[in-house]
């Protein structure tokens, strides 16, 4: 139904509706909706309090359908505004592995409260799940799934499904347990329906499967699915007993979270917390100051670079044009290689043990792209010379020395490899040492690369004029 809806003229019907309080017109529109439509129309509305009312008005099995596919900060909203009877229905409904991702982002205080409205049994799995480490694949598992025994035959485990796969998690994998509930193999179900219903399943099984630990970190679980092409996978503890399944909706989600905080880290910020439209406007400077004050603090190591070079500046005022030109190549040219390196290590194509493949590597390429810009870099200054007569005098009206413009060119072209082959080899090396010393390469982000390169770009710049420039410069 999604795809007939149009969306905006729908919440504009709602929004107005909800002016006039007309909840039962509201509902008669919603309630043939899908939940994830639902969802979408949430994001349309203007307020928390059109929220609630909204949520309000669906039918009960829908508004606890759609609450899951709600976002984060609207179902936090709506927690807080729904009745204790409504509360308690949607927690204890919605699968444990959401829950628990839902708990993570409230204060200790709140998830206490939430807690005591789940019964026994619910209340027990979330503990469990809450237990394991912050961004453990724990967080992440369900214990909502199907377990067989190798003994039974293709029809005893198709008669199991059918009494209870019914809140299974997913019914594309089963997974087939001892007697004391170690995991010994896992089994996709298409063939168990092409099998002979007489078949005992230790017949058909082959021995091979791939499990998850409980407290390995989410980032393996993610690498492992796209490797593996799987819907769900099990989950064990050290001993190898079954303790859940997770599944590939989960794993993607935080995917994109990963992705979305390495991308908001390369801008040289902290990651947010929520989506940018629910972030306060004092979370939003506090996440971005940081940043911006080291950022500052280190350009200003730019000013002591250029204070120690301010004699060759004073004799040859003219070198002072090419220095934006100079450093934000060199910047320029850290942020690709930063980008390259930081997004291979996220997808596993190189390791810490790369770097020397990757060295080598950046250092030609940073050799070929600083000549390619050096031969421009030469043939613009030449042709200003020739053709505007340009570099004959100074820029306090003094005339340059004959063959100055020359000299200058050379200055440029030379100063441009080096400072383009300093910029791609710190921007390629930075990501790995980082990674190396455990930190999160994402915060080799590209403004600190820039602010890097800046300051030592400029050292190489003017030690490179005062060598060939020096017979000018008297």
């Amino acid at each position: 139904m999604s795809a007939v809806i149009d969306m905006q003229q729908v919440s504009y019907e709602i929004k107005s509706l909800i002016e006039t309080g007309e909840r039962e017109k509201i509902r008669d529109i919603l309630s043939t909706w899908t939940a994830p439509d639902i969802a979408l129309l949430m994001v349309e509305l203007d307020n928390e309090e059109q929220h609630v009312f909204v949520f309000n008005a669906l039918p009960n099995e829908l508004a606890i359908s759609a609450f899951e596919y709600c976002e984060l900060a609207i179902q936090i909203n709506l927690l807080e505004n729904i009745s204790e009877e409504k509360k308690a229905e949607i927690l204890n409904k919605m699968p444990p592995d959401d829950r628990t991702t839902l708990f993570s982002e409230l204060p200790p205080a709140e998830v206490t409260e939430m807690l005591q409205v789940l019964n026994p049994e619910e209340r027990k799995i979330s503990l469990t799940l809450l237990g394991y480490p912050e961004h453990s694949i724990g967080r992440l598992m369900t214990p909502d799934y199907v377990a067989v025994r190798k003994e039974w035959t293709v029809q005893q485990v198709l008669n199991y499904i059918r009494r209870h796969g019914r809140n299974s998690e997913t019914l594309d994998i089963i997974y087939i347990v001892d007697e004391k509930g170690h995991l010994i193999d896992d089994i996709r179900i298409r063939e168990l329906l092409l099998a002979d219903p007489n078949t005992i399943l230790k017949d058909i099984l082959d021995d091979k499967y791939i499990a998850l630990k409980a407290v390995q970190d989410q980032e393996e679980a993610i690498k492992v699915f796209k490797d593996q092409n799987r819907v769900a996978l099990p989950v064990i503890d050290t001993n190898g007993l079954l303790l859940g399944i997770v599944t590939v909706d989960d794993v993607f989600e935080i995917a994109r979270q990963e992705d979305t905080e390495d991308i908001q880290k390369f801008g040289g910020s902290e990651a947010l917390d929520l989506p940018y439209v629910d972030t306060s406007f004092k979370k939003m400077v506090q996440k971005r100051a940081g940043w911006l004050i080291v950022l500052f603090l280190s350009e200003m190591l730019t000013a002591t670079a250029m204070a120690g070079y301010e004699d060759e500046i004073a004799k040859l005022v003219i070198l002072s044009i090419f220095l934006p030109l100079i450093i934000s190549s060199g910047g320029n040219s850290g942020s690709q290689a930063a980008t390259l390196i930081i997004r291979a290590m996220a997808l596993g194509e190189i390791k810490l043990r790369d770097w020397w493949f990757v060295m080598r590597r950046e250092i030609m390429a940073g050799f070929s792209l600083g000549c390619i810009l050096g031969v421009i870099g030469f043939i613009r200054i030449s042709l200003w010379h020739f053709v505007f007569h340009s570099y004959s005098v100074g820029i306090n009206g003094a005339p340059l020395m004959p063959g100055t413009w020359f000299l200058l060119a050379i200055t440029i072209g030379v100063s441009l490899i080096g400072v383009v082959m300093w910029g791609t080899i710190a921007g390629s090396m930075l990501p790995i040492v980082l990674k190396r010393l455990g930190a999160d390469p994402a915060t080799s982000s590209a403004p600190f690369i820039a602010t890097l390169v800046d300051v030592t770009g400029l050292i190489i710049y003017f030690t490179i004029a005062a060598i060939i420039m020096r017979g000018v410069m008297m």
